[in-house]
């Protein structure tokens, strides 16, 4: 089968074309598929026009038209839309239904149905009201358009793929029927690595928030901290990423409020290859998350590459964090908002060795058997077979 999957950006700096849409082509590719990547690179324009391949899949950054505006727009879409109808594809996968794949999405449909590809769209994220309108700084006009074009593209598509149970949910109310939507979330992300098993000797207990920091209050996080260490005087909190509003500077201002900036380190963003050892260092991850409809509906990749290597999670029972921990098992959920029941659930593992080995060992076997990619591709053969 020949796949072609469109972008509404490069794979770079967000993240939904690198840590989803990648390695599902890689997966595909492995199962004997063409599958080439087109990306429109208008976040780096420096990587216009340029193409390569790895691990059997095609990737493309599509020449980009001069930026005048709305025109620029408009070519974007249509040289994304021509360069997928010359590759002469059974599928065209467009991932997310808004922006230039939505664009493109909107121009494959014209054509008629007997001169087209199957087209799939991809949704990983809400983004009308309640989801990212709500959280982005769009101009009211943006908001409105893309609003429309999320209901539009997920209602005109041969075939959904969702990468929540809420989004699943979601698109059904839209009157989609069950049997064009098919769930697929997210798979591993980074390589697996024993975190335990590299702990530095002597170190002082270390809690680990692996985050993007939108998803629940900083505060919560520093609040968290402070209860463990009424049990654990010891304890450590080790901040690893970068917020997408600045909102490391207020963690590291509320810890200085709450007097434990000295048990708090940031070190910000840290590259894949880097992680596992930076990991190792921890004993217990927390994964704060509010009940909101943006969380509810996203499917975690940072979770899923704490639970892959070895830590125990500590994490509220929001969305798809439900369908990734087992509680008690490969994790434990605790009610969102609950932050006394959050950091009780901390301090017992902290303290008690044997169960966090356990739980940890448990939760990358679970999550490596679950949500590997090559069996997450069978889903999405599904989707494109009809």
């Amino acid at each position: 089968m020949r796949i072609v999957m469109v972008g509404p950006f490069g794979l770079q700096p967000r993240g939904t074309m690198s840590v989803r849409a990648l390695p599902l082509a890689r997966a595909l590719a492995a199962r004997g598929h063409t599958v080439t990547v087109l990306l429109p690179p208008w976040q780096t324009p420096e990587e216009s026009g340029k193409r390569w391949e790895e691990h059997g899949v095609a990737i493309e950054n599509i020449p980009l038209p001069p930026r005048v505006p709305i025109l620029f727009h408009v070519l974007t879409a249509l040289r994304l839309a021509r360069r997928a109808l010359a590759l002469t594809p059974d599928v065209v996968h467009l991932f997310k239904p808004k922006a230039y794949s939505g664009l493109a999405h909107w121009m494959l449909a014209r054509l008629p149905r007997a001169r087209r590809p199957r087209l799939v769209v991809d949704t990983d994220d809400w983004e009308g009201p309640g989801g990212w309108n709500d959280l982005a700084p769009y101009t009211p006009a943006q908001r409105r358009f893309f609003a429309w074009q999320e209901r539009w593209g997920l209602t005109h598509a041969d075939a959904v793929t969702v990468a929540s149970r809420a989004l699943e949910g979601l698109v059904w109310a839209l009157g989609v029927p069950p049997a064009r939507v098919v769930y697929v979330p997210n798979g591993l992300g980074i390589p697996p690595a024993g975190a335990a098993s590299v702990r530095p000797a002597g170190a002082p207990p270390t809690l680990l928030l692996y985050t993007r920091f939108f998803e629940f209050p900083t505060a919560r996080a520093v609040d968290v901290l402070c209860r463990v260490r009424e049990r654990v005087p010891g304890a450590r909190l080790l901040v690893v990423g970068k917020g997408l509003f600045g909102e490391e500077e207020a963690l590291l201002e509320q810890a200085r409020r709450a007097g434990v900036a000295d048990a708090l380190s940031y070190v910000g963003w840290v590259a894949p290859e880097a992680l596992p050892a930076t990991f190792a260092q921890a004993d217990v991850a927390i994964y704060p998350f509010d009940d909101t409809l943006v969380n509810r509906t996203k499917c975690p990749v940072k979770l899923m590459d704490l639970l892959a290597a070895g830590l125990p999670v500590v994490a509220e029972a929001v969305g798809e964090v439900r369908e990734t921990i087992r509680h008690g098992e490969t994790g434990w959920l605790v009610a969102p908002g609950d932050v006394a029941a959050f950091a009780a659930a901390v301090a017992d593992l902290l303290t008690d060795a044997p169960r966090r080995e356990t739980m940890g060992a448990a939760a990358a076997r679970d999550v490596q058997a679950r949500r590997a990619w090559d069996g997450l591709a069978v889903a999405v053969e599904r989707a494109y077979r009809g």
